[in-house]
């Protein structure tokens, strides 16, 4: 029988797997379902609150630093508001040509903050800025703790773009408005200046500020971390421009008036001159000029004595040129007529203890011959037959002594004091034309009255479209009779025969006045020459201040320093405003007068262009 084989027996050796076989199989891990469900729950709660959490970032406007705050962050370091600068007025002269216009410049700033970090570029934009590099880190140290600081202001455009080229961090660039004045100094006084700002600091600028200046407009613009504009986004306001604004003066008169003002205080060697021509049908100022002047688009060397537009503003003693006035008061007194003799004999007269003087002794005259000599003693006379203030009230409804109201900054209304019976030596001042004080314009608006016929306008430094009719203030036939007084002075025998002119007949007075210094009278000269033209229908009335002539005396004379000034401004001026020519000189020269007095005509007769005083 055969055996069985015996069994292997077990080893301690035999393969895991081999048992891991024979070992029953473990049954599956359970999870509990509150855990299954927490985790889910968990899971879910955490993918809700970052649904939430980008919802209220993006989606909710109230949450806290919700997406309009973030939005608002976002913006706040790149959206800007830029400032669209306004365009402001032209000031033209009454034809449309160009008195002041403004063209668009670049400036250039920077951030301190940004540039102070990039030390290393300092030198270069010092250079590019031909500053000092000291004197660029000096600003830099003053402006550290500011986002904004000018480096160089008004620059051409060219010039600015070349210094943006180096790409310097922290500097940019700005466009403003500089104004240009393509008259120069010919028309300084009466246009003015802006400053840096735009702002009107002189004359017609200052005066209409708020007229010329415009509205500045607003736009939004996206910019990149260094303050560079990536997009224009949207306008928020339109800039609105100034109006523009059309003087009385015609520019071409205008260089003519300053040149012959040049001239003749060049030839004077006077210390400053004026010179103003205006339209008497309407009231509108032609011209005025002043010397010394200053270049309004180089103000480097513009000084205190050279800004100011002294036939507004400066107060003078005018002199003889009141002595038509003086006459106007005689004859609508009807105490004197233009035949009427005055004796001056025998050459001075005396009120109190003081003399009353003229050149020479011209004996007896007539009214006309009073005028033409500048006879100091026969308006002295007439003065005093006249009651206390008739004279002085006679000056005041011609307009000396009171505002103008031309609007120009720092028009003086002069001084027009009311005199007492016992003022003798004040009458007699104010009869040829001291112990008041008046402006070159308000000499000329007073001429304008003789020359309208009685009628005074108002003085506009404005273009005036439509004429205003005007108030009278004298009757007709005394400033016909005044105006051909006038003729006289300007003829071979009066003081002033130097105004006449070739074409048209004119008419007007010297006019010689001692300045005070220091509270007394010196021989410095204040000279001048007022006149009209064409005598029968006039257009203009012009004159011509010099101020202190060299040397003065009878050399300094208006009849000698301003009248020639005259002569030449009134003949160009009425070719340029086509007024037809209405006389030759030769008229004017033949008008010689007869003698006043009849015992000694030489006393009367004699050519002397002196006694204007």
């Amino acid at each position: 029988m055969k055996r069985a084989a015996p069994s292997k027996p077990s080893s301690a050796f035999e393969p895991r797997q081999a048992r891991a076989v024979a070992q029953p199989s473990r049954k599956p891990l359970k999870v509990a379902q509150w855990r299954f469900y927490s985790v889910g729950i968990l899971l879910a709660i955490l993918v809700a609150t970052l649904i939430f959490h980008v919802a209220s970032l993006q989606v909710l406007p109230n949450a806290d630093k919700g997406y309009e705050f973030l939005q608002d962050q976002g913006e706040s370091r790149t959206l800007r508001t830029d400032v669209i600068p306004a365009y402001r007025g032209v000031i033209t002269d009454r034809n449309g040509d160009p008195l002041a216009v403004s063209t668009p410049v670049s400036t250039l700033w920077a951030n301190p903050k940004v540039l102070l970090q990039a030390p290393h570029r300092w030198a270069e934009l010092a250079q590019a800025l031909k500053l000092n590099k000291a004197e660029l880190e000096a600003r830099l140290a003053r402006y550290s703790a500011k986002e904004f600081m000018y480096l160089q202001r008004q620059m051409s455009p060219e010039a600015a773009q070349a210094v943006l080229a180096l790409d310097i961090p922290g500097v940019y660039e700005q466009v403003e408005y500089h104004r240009y004045y393509p008259a120069a100094e010919v028309a300084a006084h009466l246009v003015g200046m802006t400053d840096v700002d735009d702002r009107g600091q002189e004359g017609m600028e200052l005066a209409y500020d708020a007229w010329l200046t415009g509205e500045n407009g607003a736009k939004e613009v996206l910019k990149d971390l260094r303050g560079r504009t990536v997009k224009e986004l949207r306008l928020v306001k339109a800039a609105r421009p100034g109006q523009n604004l059309t003087l009385s003066i015609d520019l071409r008169l205008q260089y003519l008036a300053h040149r012959e003002l040049k001239k003749a205080v060049e030839e004077a060697g006077a210390i400053a001159g004026s010179i103003v021509i205006l339209d008497v049908l309407t009231g509108e100022i032609l011209a005025i000029s002043n010397l010394p002047s200053y270049n309004p688009n180089d103000r480097s060397r513009a000084r205190g004595a050279g800004l100011r537009n002294r036939a507004i503003t400066d107060l003078y003693e005018p002199g003889s040129t009141v002595k038509p006035w003086v006459i106007l008061a005689a004859l609508e007194s009807g105490k004197f007529k233009p035949e009427d003799i005055i004796d001056t004999n025998p050459g001075y007269f005396m009120v109190g203890s003081k003399p009353i003087k003229d050149h020479r002794n011209y004996g007896a005259m007539d009214l006309a011959m009073a005028i033409a000599k500048s006879s100091n003693i026969a308006m002295t006379k007439i003065t005093f037959a006249l009651d206390t203030n008739t004279v002085r009230d006679m000056y005041e409804r011609l307009g000396v002594g009171q505002p103008i109201g031309t609007g120009f900054p720092g028009e003086a209304a002069g001084r027009l004091p009311v005199l007492k019976p016992a003022q003798k030596i004040e009458r007699a001042n104010f009869s040829y034309g001291y112990a008041l004080n008046s402006t070159v314009l308000q000499t000329v608006q007073a001429y304008g009255v003789i020359a309208t016929g009685g009628i005074k306008r108002p003085v506009s430094l404005l273009r005036v479209d439509t004429p205003p009719e005007g108030q009278r203030v004298v009757e007709k036939k005394y400033t016909d009779q005044v105006k051909e007084m006038l003729r006289r002075v300007v003829s071979a025998e009066g003081t002033g025969s130097k105004a006449q002119a070739i074409s048209y007949s004119v008419a007007g007075k010297t006019g010689t006045a001692y300045k005070a210094v220091n509270g007394r009278y010196s021989s410095l000269q204040m000279s001048s020459f007022i006149g009209m033209a064409p005598i029968e229908n006039p257009r203009i009335v012009a004159m011509v201040v010099i101020d202190e002539p060299k040397g003065g005396g009878i050399m300094g004379n208006g009849g000698i320093v301003a009248a020639p000034a005259f002569s030449k401004v009134a003949e160009d001026a009425l070719r340029m405003l086509q007024v037809p020519p209405d006389n030759i000189r030769k008229k004017n020269e033949s008008l010689v007068a007869e003698p006043a007095n009849k015992t000694n005509p030489k006393n009367s007769l004699a050519k002397d262009e002196r006694s204007d005083t």
